[in-house]
């Protein structure tokens, strides 16, 4: 199947053989599809807390000790999903035709003013005609112009203010001095892009670090990461053969957010907070952002220091009435229930590994209709039960129980989580063995216009984090602001 020179092509990327055989594999055995036992709601699965106990998480988040905080912003690739019905628009403007009223080119032409991209220099003032749509969206598109149909989501202008106009990636730096200070005064912030990008992202920077340090007293320290090459998975055939560009060689694709949890597994700090680069929202919400932020750090705290406790119990002090009181602590707090342990030394040692590991707390927002993967209770290979976070590709829509489950569901997955990466010893989790291999997931893709199949790594906030211990607590949908089409600037949380 493969050749020297494919050879040679997988180890210069920094994967072997052996890789790229199992995933051959998996293009050709699937993946298995996840046990639902039941949706995560708020009757079991999801904290919904009262205003007093946001406060007590609040209070929380701010007395207890870390080894560090961190930001963790995936903002790899371009924008071209955001603006692709804009291009669609375009390209009918320039075959001669116009758009209707409600098409979406149309709406962004006819509100221009209202985005914080707008310029009357380059704009011009708005008018009712074709052509001042052509040109509106080839400005905005095209090279001649704003080219922001080619550039990353991190460096496009976002918010409008009196003084100025702020990128997504400005609006996180205002964000993490909010919430996400460190002791001595620094913000630190991890920054996943592509190396292609790095130059925007550093002019993008540029521009406004050195304002936001003075005016909230705050020092910046920004390490862009980014996605190893040798997590690119590869391409095959309809018929599971390896898919093959041109000259012959092997056509590779980036595997996904699942990938990052390589840079994710090389972050120093202890907690850390991930948010996707598009999540951001206006000035004004900053409040509700930042409280909730530290809410689910306290909650994240919180549930860290029960389960050191524990731990140190159990190298110190281990009985029966403890392994009770963890298993009824496990399965409260967390959906965990195990299977009958054979005798008293195997039910210690598993209650040690389930509590041995890295810790999430993630935000779920009520279901109101917004793309999202879902909060679940699922059933693992060795019989225990756990809380995870599934797209609906992962779901078998045709198991009745499955189909249930998904209808049932009261809650998705905005990507608003914090993490603790260190043990109860103060040492380094190693996360990648923590990861689910059977948790990937496959897509139907095109090169060239020939058709292919895609295979993505274990999302990073499913099925890389799939052994980790996890909690769900209920924010509100205020926080979740995404802009994953052009026009979503247009929403109140994105306008003065």
């Amino acid at each position: 199947m493969f050749t020297q020179q494919d050879i040679r092509q997988i180890e210069a990327r920094g994967a072997d053989l052996q890789q790229i055989e199992q995933q051959i594999e998996h293009f050709k055995n699937g993946f298995p599809w996840m046990k639902i036992v039941a949706p995560a709601t708020p009757e079991r699965g999801i904290r919904v807390l009262t205003p007093a106990q946001a406060d007590e998480a609040v209070a929380y988040s701010r007395l207890a000790e870390t080894h560090g905080k961190c930001k963790f912003v995936p903002a790899s690739g371009a924008a071209s999903r955001m603006f692709k019905d804009m291009f669609a628009g375009l390209e009918k403007l320039e075959a001669g035709e116009d758009l209707p009223a409600d098409a979406p080119g149309a709406r962004l032409a006819a509100r221009i003013k209202d985005f914080a991209f707008y310029t009357p220099e380059l704009f011009g003032e708005p008018q009712d005609s074709a052509a001042f749509r052509r040109e509106t969206l080839r400005k905005l598109l095209k090279e001649d112009g704003l080219a922001y149909g080619a550039k990353p989501k991190g460096v496009l202008k976002f918010h409008r203010y009196p003084e100025e106009v702020r990128t997504a990636i400005a609006e996180h730096l205002v964000e993490a001095q909010d919430y996400m200070r460190n002791e001595d005064g620094t913000c630190d912030l991890v920054v996943t892009i592509s190396p292609e990008h790095r130059t925007l992202f550093e002019q993008a920077l540029a521009q406004v670090q050195a304002a936001y340090e003075k005016r909230y007293g705050v020092r910046y320290r920004i390490h862009f990461t980014f996605q190893d090459k040798a997590t690119d998975t590869i391409a095959v055939n309809p018929d599971n053969t390896p898919f093959r560009t041109e000259d012959g060689s092997l056509l590779f694709r980036p595997a996904g957010h699942g990938a990052l949890i390589h840079n994710l597994d090389k972050v120093e700090s202890e907690l850390v907070s991930i948010k996707n680069i598009d999540n951001v929202a206006h000035e004004k919400l900053l409040p509700v952002t930042s409280r909730w932020k530290q809410v689910l750090m306290g909650e994240a705290l919180r549930l860290r220091d029960r389960i050191f406790g524990y731990l140190r119990e159990l190298d110190e002090n281990p009985s029966d009435a403890l392994c009770a009181e963890i298993e009824q602590f496990l399965d409260r707090e967390l959906c965990v229930r195990l299977p009958a342990a054979a005798d008293a030394e195997k039910r210690r040692a598993r209650l040690r590994a389930k509590l041995n590991r890295p810790i999430r707390v993630c935000g779920m927002v009520r279901n109101e209709g917004e793309p999202g993967g879902g909060p679940y209770i699922i059933e693992g290979a060795d019989g225990s039960t756990s809380l995870q976070i599934l797209e609906s590709v992962q779901i078998n829509k045709a198991d009745a129980a499955a189909a249930g489950a998904m209808a049932q569901a009261t809650h998705f997955n905005p990507v608003d989580l914090v993490c603790i990466l260190r043990d109860y010893k103060g040492g380094r989790f190693d996360l990648l063995q923590h990861v689910d291999p059977q948790a990937g997931f496959m897509s139907s893709k095109s090169y060239q216009g020939r058709e292919l199949k895609a295979l993505e790594l274990p999302g990073l906030w499913n099925g890389a984090m799939s052994d980790w211990n996890t909690l769900f607590v209920e924010v509100p949908l205020e926080t979740f602001n995404p802009v994953k089409v052009v026009l979503d600037l247009l929403r109140p949380a994105h306008q003065v």
